[in-house]
């Protein structure tokens, strides 16, 4: 289930607006400390010879790469609180909106088992399932490494053994400093090693149903978020790119937002691209920016975005309003006709 510090990250890291400092220097300093610990453990690993810089892996991976089993169009995807204990928050969202999310997106805490109860759910309402597999407090050298393969193989046996299209991502928002997989706390080249582990690891166990998604948080240099170039662990190893960021004030735009980092993937790939967190509180007047976030995927040709129904600590970011669910109810025919 979703982590309780999943969004107390990039919220007040809005884009070019924002003008406060995003942490304090005592815990900046602290962090650097941290990272400075993985990279020893990197370095001992590389040296020992459990451990291969990425820079030294091959580009292919030990199996050929696999065709993304969810077919590439436009989604409208959801998160909602009680996911994945229930569906009733999906079924809520349909009922106040009218629309069918085709991704239901769940968290899944280290060592969690996959929920396929979860997962046909969804699929039986035609969705598919989204999972971001967060390795919270975990050392991703000791994943890269190979320590958690029982844990990974049991997992990867049980989303092929689910059979129908899933979606899994590992450690998003890798390039911010929040998490303890983040940039201050890991070094890129460690969560790259990580990743391809785990990506061929999958494969080899034959789960063949999963579309990758390498989910990096949206680009803010005064908030020292930086572009996820570093972190790209190559095309053979990634279906999809998905994107996180926020509406947190009514003069937010989607291009504001999303545009310098859509051109900073595009400079490293072709794959398809989904917001995959997104939301607008009402203060920032949601109807607006409903609109305008459909107007963005349509202009940038994306594949469609994940809408974070959902409240973290004094934020609520769900739709609450006749005025917001009749925008989104109408934005989402307009969007659906456009690709009729």
């Amino acid at each position: 289930m979703a982590d309780t510090q999943r969004l107390g990250r990039h919220r007040q890291a809005a884009e070019d607006e924002l003008r406060a400092p995003v942490r304090r220097r005592s815990k900046l300093a602290a962090a650097i400390v941290a990272a400075s610990v993985a990279v020893a453990i990197f370095a001992g690993l590389v040296v020992s010879g459990v451990l291969r810089p990425p820079q030294q892996v091959s580009s292919a991976p030990r199996q050929e790469r696999l065709t993304p089993p969810a077919t590439p169009e436009r989604y409208i995807g959801l998160y909602t609180d009680d996911a994945p204990s229930s569906f009733n928050g999906v079924t809520a969202f349909t009922t106040a909106t009218g629309v069918k999310p085709r991704i239901v997106l769940y968290y899944s805490g280290w060592l969690e088992s996959f929920q396929a109860g979860f997962a046909t759910t969804a699929a039986n309402n035609g969705a598919v399932p989204l999972v971001q597999l967060d390795p919270k407090d975990v050392s991703i050298a000791a994943v890269a490494a190979g320590n958690y393969d029982a844990y990974l193989s049991a997992y990867a046996k049980a989303v092929g053994a689910y059979g129908r299209p899933v979606i899994i991502g590992f450690g998003h928002e890798m390039n911010g400093y929040w998490y303890s997989w983040g940039y201050l706390h890991t070094p890129p080249a460690v969560f790259v090693a990580a990743w391809r582990h785990i990506v061929t690891l999958f494969r080899e166990e034959g789960a063949r149903n999963v579309t990758w998604l390498w989910t990096i948080n949206t680009i803010h240099k005064r908030a020292n978020v930086p572009s996820p170039g570093p972190w790209w662990p190559g095309a053979s190893y990634v279906n999809w790119v998905g994107i996180d960021g926020y509406y947190f004030n009514p003069s937010s735009t989607f291009a504001a937002i999303f545009g310098p980092t859509i051109a900073a993937v595009r400079a490293l790939t072709r794959v398809p691209i989904l917001i995959s967190e997104t939301a607008a509180p009402p203060s920032a007047s949601q109807p607006a920016k409903i609109a305008d976030l459909f107007a963005g995927i349509r202009l940038y040709g994306l594949l469609g975005f994940v809408w974070f129904d959902a409240t973290h600590d004094t934020q609520d970011w769900r739709l609450n309003s006749p005025a917001a669910f009749a925008a989104f109810r109408h934005a989402a025919e307009t969007y659906h006709r456009s690709v009729s």
